[in-house]
C-alpha cells in the first residue's frame, strides 16, 4: 500500500483524497488524541513536531510517496506583524523556532526523496528562506467541487465550492506538480469566516486555516 504524510494537519481534508484512492495517510497533528489512531486509510497521530525526522519515520516507515504540511503560521503571517515586537521582546527567536516547523516539511520530502508542498499565508518565509513556488485564491479551484456543494465540517462559515478569496503561499519540490485551476465566481469582499470569525480562539483558527477542499483534491489529481 503506498503512504502519504500530512503534517500540522488537524482536519484531514488534504488527506481524504488521497486516502478514498488508497494510500495510507498518516496526519501529524498536536491537536489529535495522543498516540496514533487508525480510521480506515486515514491514521492521526497526536503529537508534538519538532526538527527530529526520526520520530516521523519511527511511526510511517520508510517508501512515502507524498508530504505535504501546514506549518503554524501565527508568528509568521504579515497579517500578525503588529505583535512581532512583542513577540521578540518575549521570545527573540520566535521566528526562527516557528521556521523549524516549515523547514521540517522541507527535509522530509528530501528525505523521503518524493514530492513535497507546504501551505502559508503570505508570511516572513519569503524574507527568512526563500520566496513561495506559487500562489492561489481558494475560489481558483472550486470547480473541482460539485454544484450542489457544501462545506461538510464549517457550512456556516465556508462557502460552497471554496468560493471565496484567500491568498495563499505554496512551497514546494521533488516534482510536486501545482494543478491547474478551475476557478468559480465568488463575491467582492472578504470571506465569511473573515467577516464572521473573530477573537484567537482554536475553533477560530482552525475554520479559517481549513484546506479548502477544492484545492486539496486538485492536488491529489495532480501528484497522484
Amino acid at each position: 500500500m503506498k503512504k502519504a504524510i500530512f503534517l500540522f494537519d488537524y482536519t484531514g481534508i488534504m488527506a481524504k483524497p488521497w486516502a478514498d484512492a488508497g494510500y495510507l495517510c498518516y496526519c501529524f497533528d498536536a491537536q489529535h488524541k495522543r498516540g496514533v489512531h487508525r480510521l480506515g486509510n486515514l491514521i492521526q497521530v497526536g503529537m508534538w513536531l519538532d526538527d527530529d525526522l526520526s520520530k516521523i519515520e519511527n511511526i510511517t516507515g520508510k517508501d512515502i510517496s507524498f508530504i505535504f504540511g501546514f506549518p503554524e503560521c501565527t508568528d509568521l503571517a504579515v497579517s500578525g506583524a503588529a505583535h512581532f515586537e512583542k513577540k521578540r521582546n518575549k521570545n527573540p527567536n520566535f521566528q526562527h523556532d516557528a521556521m523549524k516547523l516549515v523547514r521540517l516539511v522541507d527535509a522530509l520530502g528530501e528525505h523521503f526523496d518524493c514530492p513535497w508542498a507546504l501551505e502559508n499565508p503570505i508570511s516572513v518565509i519569503s524574507t527568512m528562506w526563500r520566496k513561495p513556488n506559487y500562489i492561489f485564491h481558494p475560489y481558483e479551484y472550486g470547480g473541482y467541487l460539485l454544484l450542489d456543494d457544501y462545506h461538510p465540517l464549517y457550512p456556516d462559515y465556508i462557502k460552497p465550492q471554496d468560493a471565496y478569496p484567500k491568498k495563499t503561499c505554496i512551497w514546494s519540490g521533488n516534482g510536486f506538480i501545482m494543478p491547474e485551476k478551475k476557478p468559480v465566481p465568488i463575491s467582492l469582499g472578504y470571506s465569511d469566516q473573515h467577516k464572521k470569525l473573530g477573537g484567537k480562539s482554536l475553533k477560530t483558527k482552525n475554520i479559517r486555516s481549513a484546506t479548502p477542499r477544492g484545492f486539496a483534491k486538485a492536488v491529489f489529481e495532480a501528484n497522484h
